[in-house]
């Protein structure tokens, strides 16, 4: 018999399947893992903390840096919370394109996620395919907010701007001649709403090619079936959300459960797991694609005949227009005053959640009627999948580790604030 040793060993920081900051404490017997510990804190930002010295809106932008795969949907909730506390209307065609960026947001994520998390388990194209589709999007974020991730595109209020009518085009290069760049371009000769609805026509058959790579992969699927198996009792003892709850085969989305915005007029589907697998949890995520597809082509045709504004006529809240502000001392005195010392939200607390594509992201908020946030707290839903870690890992080979990580979607952006 061969003497097998137990040992305790770091998985990460610096495993390509750690994310760069987690630490996880192994103690193993022989390949098998006895105990995972993760220890987290190498990324922590102090966001909750920083936010007490900003005004409400100067802390927008930290937003986007917490999950920063699902940028817009950290906005999202951020400024509903503030709406809240102000009581403020925000306009329809603003709720809509909320919702087609939140719907955008979640496919940008799947992307990510699937494709990172087949490279981990060694499966070296799907990440060519998905950063593929992952490209259009970002060019959909650079299109309204002038950046590619970190967008601050919403504010209290509604968002920042109306959608482009124009995208941005290619342009002849040593790299790319007049044939390819006519090619890239000719999706993007019309308006962002017209880039995005030849998307929407494209993207199911790009699922369906996802789907040819690895839904009946056999080595997929000897890596993800049965590993990592959570029961819907655990996953809702431990406060799990998203895919990893809906993978357990518990049909929690808030966008059905608690609509907000506009998706109580949009139909769509919440896809469910049955065995709370790995397995079960990419299935739960290809299909969400497809979904969210489905309510992208919705928003996009209520958007093409409804014009209207796309942020409050408050100017106590919102910046007055620039032609306004220049030409009126009204505007003038609110556009100052609401970039020096920002806006006074009304004593009292908050809480606003979102169906965020990890899970249910939350804004805890509290107003003392200052400019300032007195005390911010963000419920992120990695955090909670995390802290299971230890549960799902026991008995598996170190190997499932990697995959039962990928599974979880962990971004430490939102983890360790």
């Amino acid at each position: 018999m061969a003497e097998i040793r137990n040992y305790t060993i770091n998985f990460g920081p610096q495993h390509p399947s750690a994310h760069g900051v987690l630490r996880l404490v192994l103690e193993l017997d022989g390949e098998v893992v006895e105990r995972a510990d993760p220890h987290i804190g190498l990324l922590h930002r102090g966001t909750e903390k920083l936010a007490e010295t900003r005004t409400w809106v100067q802390s927008v932008p930290y937003m986007d840096r917490l999950d920063y795969v699902s940028m817009m949907c950290n906005e999202h909730a951020y400024c509903m919370a503030i709406e809240r506390l102000l009581g403020l209307e925000v306009p329809l065609r603003a709720q809509y394109i909320r919702v087609m960026f939140d719907e955008i947001t979640r496919i940008l994520n799947h992307l990510l996620n699937i494709g990172t998390h087949a490279l981990d388990i060694g499966a070296m194209t799907m990440v060519l395919y998905t950063f593929r589709e992952r490209e259009d999007l970002m060019d959909a974020y650079e299109a309204v907010s002038g950046a590619r991730m970190h967008a601050a595109y919403y504010r209290p209020g509604g968002v920042y701007r109306d959608l482009p009518d124009r995208m941005p085009q290619y342009e002849v290069n040593k790299f790319r001649n007049a044939k390819i760049v006519s090619e890239l371009n000719s999706s993007r000769s019309g308006s962002l709403l017209d880039f995005l609805e030849d998307f929407t026509n494209r993207f199911p058959t790009y699922c369906d090619e996802y789907e040819t790579l690895l839904t009946d992969n056999r080595i997929w699927k000897q890596r993800t079936v049965g590993i990592g198996v959570v029961s819907p009792e655990q996953a809702l003892a431990w406060g799990f959300s998203g895919a990893m709850l809906r993978g357990s085969g518990v049909a929690w989305d808030l966008r059905k459960k608690q609509p907000y915005e506009v998706y109580d007029r949009m139909d769509f589907d919440i896809p469910v797991g049955k065995n709370g697998d790995c397995y079960d949890r990419y299935l739960c995520r290809m299909e969400e694609m497809r979904q969210s597809n489905r309510i992208v082509k919705q928003c996009i045709e209520w958007l093409r005949k409804n014009p209207g504004p796309v942020i409050t006529d408050n100017h106590k809240v919102a910046p007055p227009p620039r032609e306004q502000m220049k030409s009126n001392m009204e505007e003038l005195i609110h556009h100052f005053k609401l970039f020096t010392e920002g806006m006074h939200v009304p004593k009292g607390e908050v809480y606003a959640a979102v169906e965020h594509p990890k899970g249910e992201f939350g804004v805890y908020a509290v107003s003392d009627g200052a400019n300032k946030p007195y005390r911010l707290k963000l419920r992120a839903p990695g955090y909670a999948h995390l802290a299971a870690m230890d549960d799902i890992a026991r008995g598996h080979m170190i190997a499932d580790v990697v995959a039962i990580i990928g599974t979880m979607d962990v971004v430490f952006g939102e983890i360790d604030r």
